[in-house]
């Protein structure tokens, strides 16, 4: 199974900007570099469950709250990838999308 951890970053840096933390802080707390919760926060390196618990008590999130939905291949992530990306696009191109997922559903 694939783990999206560029999702999971993200969700690592929300929720660490919601308790109002820089980057600097929860790295010292965790006793690791700054550049180290960067890469977190980008999904460019893997998390260790250890480490995803100590951010996760930190931050006082819920660890699953992290992880939840994060494997391309289940329906949720799915959506959350297809909304992200429509949030991104001007109001003409929603109309394209949307006739393009309409004739889509009249074929299938």
């Amino acid at each position: 199974m694939n783990i999206d951890y560029k999702l999971i970053g993200e969700r690592i840096k929300k929720a660490r900007k919601s308790k109002g933390l820089t980057q600097d802080i929860l790295s010292e707390k965790l006793n690791v570099s700054i550049g180290y919760v960067s890469q977190v926060e980008r999904g460019i390196t893997k998390i260790s469950l250890d480490l995803l618990g100590a951010i996760s008590s930190i931050l006082e999130f819920d660890i699953a709250s992290f992880i939840t939905e994060s494997a391309p291949n289940s329906n949720d992530y799915v959506e959350s990838e297809l909304l992200s990306e429509i949030r991104k696009l001007d109001g003409k191109k929603k109309k394209y999308i949307l006739e393009i997922i309409k004739l889509t559903n009249d074929i299938m």
